[in-house]
This record gives structure tokens, C-alpha cells and sequence, in this order.
């Protein structure tokens, strides 16, 4: 929301009842910031708004989960747009360096950022997968190409987002950045890892139910599988989710026939990319 320089993105920042975290780190965002409100009943969008005016804040009603990020997209006015949870913030300079990257490289749809966890500042696994670059560094990007990404440290070309539809409303939260990845991919946009963007992540000590984002997690899993995946990957996922929880497959399949309804298999470009990935 402030800084030197206010770069071409709007932040989207989705939540639900984090009140005290979201006070924290709404401040630290650069350039404009979409707060969308995920039907919380603990104060948290009038707090921000008495202490942040110039933030635009979207009450919902309802936890949407993660398509509140596509309201938010809808409503910015700039050609990028970076997501952040309650919980995350981008670092100084970050969204200018995206902004930049995507303006140099118009293939790009998507730029994933280096996440630090916590206070120490732990570099997230998953930033570590992505510079080990099992895909390589495509021509026109920026750096290695990633076929997912936690959704709280990317940009996105609003363009791109809007022309794949963002995130599915029928997975909710959990898992869904996978979904995005593969249906940004088919259209023909790049999506690459760019550690100078740096992503902090502040996650609290106790969090959400476990037990309830296991059996999503595994639900989800199974539908963007079935939504875009060949029969085979399909059997495997759903044996594997199987053994993580039943729960979720059950869930999976009473959305069987909106599935098979919404089903379009990837390229088969893009196919080779997943298979690379999960064969390491």
C-alpha cells in the first residue's frame, strides 16, 4: 500500500477469519490492495477498514474459499495482480520486480515467488523444488517453468488468469493452484519460478482443522485428476488418495458426474511436463 514507487499490481488478498494476522500484514503490501472477506464473523474487514481506508474491502457473505481471489481479480484495474493470504505479504520491491519480468516477457501468464517462512525466514520446500528446475528454463521466460505454485506468492497476467476462468469454485481451497497451473499451461501461457521476487509467509502456530483439509486435500486431488488427467493417472491418484483418506474420495465421487461433464484432458505437451515432474 505504500512505498517509493506503486507498481502496475493490485493485491488480492483473500480471508477469513484472521483478523489479528491480517492487521499485520496488510500494511507491508505495495501499490493498491483488493481485500476480499470470506464471510468472517470476527471483526477482521472493519478493523481494516478503520485503519486502512484506501484498502477496497469485499465482503462476500459466504467462504467461497478460494475463488474470492477471481472477485478480486475482477475488480483490479491493473494488468497484473498478485495474490497474498492473510497471512503473507509481498517484500519491498517485489511487485515492481514482477511487474517488470511480466512487462519483458509477454508469454508469461504466471511468475511464482521465493516464499521465507516464519520469522527465521525458512525457505519453503516447495521454492526449493522449483529452483532445482526439473523442467529447465524455457525460452521466453524469466527463469525455470513450474506446473504449480502456492497461490499466496504469484502474479498473474490478469489477462491470463480471466482467459482460463481462475480458480475452479468447485474445489474450494486446498490443492487448487494445481488446477490453474495445468489449465494456464494448455492455453499456452508460461509460468516460471523467479527467486528475486521474495514472498513472506507468517503462518500462525495453530491453524485451521487438519482433518477436515486432509479429506479436501485427497477430494481434490481426485477431481483435477478426473477433470484433466488420462484414465491411468486417474486410477493411480485415486488409489493413492484411497489410502490417505476415504473420506475424500467419497466426496470426489458424488461430484463424479459434474466432473466427467467439465473433463478436458491437457495436451499432450503439457502431459509429458506433469509426468517429468512426478517421476522424480
Amino acid at each position: 500500500m505504500s512505498g517509493p514507487e506503486q507498481a502496475p499490481v493490485t493485491v488480492v488478498v483473500a480471508t477469513r477469519n484472521r483478523r489479528d494476522r491480517l492487521l499485520e500484514t496488510i500494511p507491508r503490501h505495495e501499490g493498491p490492495v483488493i481485500l476480499v472477506d470470506n464471510g468472517s464473523d470476527d471483526g477482521g474487514p472493519e478493523a481494516v477498514e478503520a485503519a486502512f481506508p484506501q484498502v477496497t474491502v469485499v465482503r462476500l457473505g459466504e467462504n467461497r474459499g478460494a475463488a474470492a481471489r477471481n472477485v478480486g481479480v475482477e475488480l483490479a484495474r491493473t494488468p497484473y495482480v498478485a495474490f497474498a493470504d492473510d497471512d503473507s505479504y509481498w517484500a519491498p520491491g517485489a511487485l515492481g520486480g514482477a511487474a517488470a519480468l511480466l512487462r519483458d516477457h509477454p508469454r508469461v501468464g504466471l511468475l511464482s515467488a521465493r516464499v521465507l517462512v516464519g520469522q527465521q525466514g525458512r525457505l519453503d520446500p516447495v521454492s526449493a523444488a522449483m529452483a532445482a528446475a526439473p523442467l529447465g528454463v524455457p525460452a521466453g521466460a524469466p527463469g525455470p517453468a513450474v506446473l504449480g505454485f502456492l497461490a499466496c506468492a504469484v502474479t498473474v497476467r490478469r489477462e491470463a488468469f480471466r482467459q482460463v476462468g481462475g480458480f475452479n469454485p468447485q474445489l474450494h481451497v486446498y490443492g487448487e493452484e494445481a488446477l490453474l497451473a495445468m489449465d494456464l499451461a494448455a492455453a499456452g501461457w508460461l509460468q516460471a519460478y523467479a527467486p528475486q521476487l521474495v514472498v513472506r509467509h507468517l503462518p500462525l502456530p495453530a491453524g485451521r482443522d487438519n482433518g477436515a483439509r486432509h479429506r479436501i486435500e485427497a477430494r481434490n486431488r481426485v477431481l483435477t485428476a478426473l477433470l484433466r488427467r488420462p484414465p491411468a493417472v486417474v486410477a493411480r491418484t485415486t488409489m493413492a488418495a484411497w489410502r490417505d483418506d476415504r473420506r475424500g474420495v467419497a466426496d470426489a465421487a458424488r461430484l463424479l458426474p459434474w466432473a466427467l461433464r467439465q473433463r478436458r484432458p491437457l495436451p499432450d505437451t503439457v502431459e509429458n511436463d506433469l509426468r517429468t515432474l512426478t517421476s522424480r
